[in-house]
């Protein structure tokens, strides 16, 4: 292969594979199958391009994952990031979105329902980011959260599964921002939908263990490129990059940050003998 077409591979990958997983989920629906299949389809079509592409033109081979560590972030994905939102979703509507909205506490009409469902998926992402910048800033700063977030920054490598590796604590801490007020406002499926499908592809990407150039991009989205210094073991490197997926907060609030002309060193915690496996780490907050 050619430099030149080497150089378009790695710049045109994370384009292409978000346009890929929106366009089949566009298409789905144009065929009337269930909005669940219809996003869900795509994300673990996303999931096996990003794992194709891992293999076929990784950014470092020490951060292959071993058996372990398929396993263990297998079971973060599976029950943290699959199963638990379902749940925490069902239970938010059955104790608080009836009861709220007949009290008139969080008015409906707040919310743009009229505009075209993408647009109205854009301002979730960026009106949701910005509660989750700043829970993310108090996980670092704050020492009890940051025993549920500690167990995120504890892999030493970053490939895509992992990108579920987080507490169930804090993920319902997430969820309090990221997706229950946007239940009580009232937000359309579709919009939910669209929301969804990208936080998926672009976390996919964004821990992902590929090659890839963003340019422009890293003023608009949070990319690999800067999500990687964020799992820096140095405390000057991994105290940026905060946001979730839009990567505007970094911006207004000066936590941006993308060194030139060099790598990242080594990732995760400083802590040593830190426990790896998933019912250890469920534990670990809750120990000295």
């Amino acid at each position: 292969m050619s430099k030149k077409s080497d150089n378009f591979i790695v710049w045109a990958t994370y384009p292409s594979v978000v346009a890929v997983t929106f366009a089949m989920h566009y298409w789905l629906k144009s065929l009337d199958v269930a909005l669940f299949v219809a996003t869900y389809v795509p994300g673990l079509f996303a999931a096996a391009l990003v794992t194709l592409l891992e293999w076929l033109s990784p950014a470092h081979l020490r951060w292959h994952p071993t058996r372990s560590d398929i396993g263990n972030d297998l079971s973060f994905m599976i029950i943290v990031q699959v199963l638990l939102p379902p749940a925490l979703s069902l239970l938010a509507v059955l104790a608080l979105v009836g009861p709220v909205q007949s009290l008139g506490i969080v008015p409906t009409s707040l919310w743009p329902h009229h505009w075209p469902i993408a647009v109205q998926g854009i301002l979730v992402l960026v009106s949701g980011d910005f509660l989750r910048y700043w829970l993310h800033r108090a996980c670092h700063k704050n020492k009890y959260l940051w025993r549920l977030h500690a167990v995120h920054h504890s892999p030493d490598k970053l490939y895509w599964l992992n990108v579920g590796r987080f507490h169930p604590l804090e993920k319902a801490l997430q969820f309090l921002g990221d997706s229950l007020p946007f239940i009580l406002l009232g937000v359309s499926k579709e919009a939910i939908a669209f929301y969804f499908l990208f936080y998926t592809v672009n976390g996919f990407l964004l821990h992902s263990n590929v090659r890839l150039r963003y340019g422009v991009l890293n003023y608009i989205v949070n990319t690999a490129e800067l999500h990687r210094w964020h799992h820096s073991k140095l405390s000057k490197e991994s105290d940026n990059n905060y946001s979730n997926h839009v990567i505007l907060w970094d911006l207004v609030f000066g936590t941006w940050f993308l060194p030139r002309g060099r790598e990242v060193g080594p990732l995760g915690l400083r802590q040593k003998k830190y426990p790896m496996s998933f019912l250890a780490q469920l534990a670990a907050p809750f120990k000295n």
